[in-house]
């Protein structure tokens, strides 16, 4: 098993996810990070059924670097309860996850 995790988040704008990257990017808590336009999520909130258009951001990483990935998603994000989920790699090319590893752990 690798110590690579794929962070995710979802934003209501361009502008926010372009933030959360390049945050995560100068800070080298990500070695990549991608943004999808147009993922329309379904989601109960306070007990009433929402939609919205949203923008997907999916952040390679590592298991060191979550509690502060998470920590700058928050201080960027506008929503009061963010989705901010993980999923450990258990497979992947040598090459790619060596490539992970070593991009976050410069400092």
């Amino acid at each position: 098993m690798s110590d690579v995790l794929v962070v995710m988040t979802n934003t209501p704008d361009i502008d926010v996810a372009r933030k959360i990257a390049d945050d995560l990017l100068e800070k080298k808590l990500a070695a990549c990070v991608n943004i999808v336009s147009g993922c329309e999520s379904h989601f109960m909130w306070k007990g009433k059924r929402e939609r919205a258009t949203e923008f997907h951001v999916q952040i390679k990483t590592t298991v060191s670097r979550y509690n502060q990935i998470e920590a700058s998603i928050r201080a960027l994000h506008p929503y009061k309860v963010p989705e901010i989920i993980a999923f450990p790699v258990s497979r992947g090319s040598h090459d790619y996850l060596s490539w992970v590893a070593e991009e976050t752990w410069k400092l």
